[in-house]
């Protein structure tokens, strides 16, 4: 039961540990490295009139290229590492 457990909630780390850029607060978005005030302005009002699926759909918007779009994708594997690691821990110690 606890191996379940454990999975369930490695599951749902995975599906809200990353950052949801089409849904991410101005501040969430300048933690990233690369994005400041204006990108983060730039990114909100690009997904008021186009979904962002994934990092890449960044390169969609001005002035974003490779490099933006890496961060971006670092950043959600940290994340994601920090939960699983979290998750992981709980369901040792059970």
């Amino acid at each position: 039961m606890k191996k379940v457990f454990a999975f369930i909630l490695l599951c749902g780390s995975l599906l809200f540990g990353a950052i949801n850029l089409q849904t991410a607060t101005k501040e969430e978005l300048m933690a990233i490295k690369g994005i400041g005030e204006k990108k983060a302005e730039q990114i909100i009002e690009y997904r008021k009139t186009n979904k962002i699926n994934s990092a890449e759909d960044l390169k969609n918007i001005k002035g974003f290229g490779d490099s933006i779009v890496a961060n971006v994708k670092a950043e959600n594997k940290i994340n994601e590492k920090k939960i699983d690691n979290k998750v992981l821990d709980k369901a040792s110690k059970n």
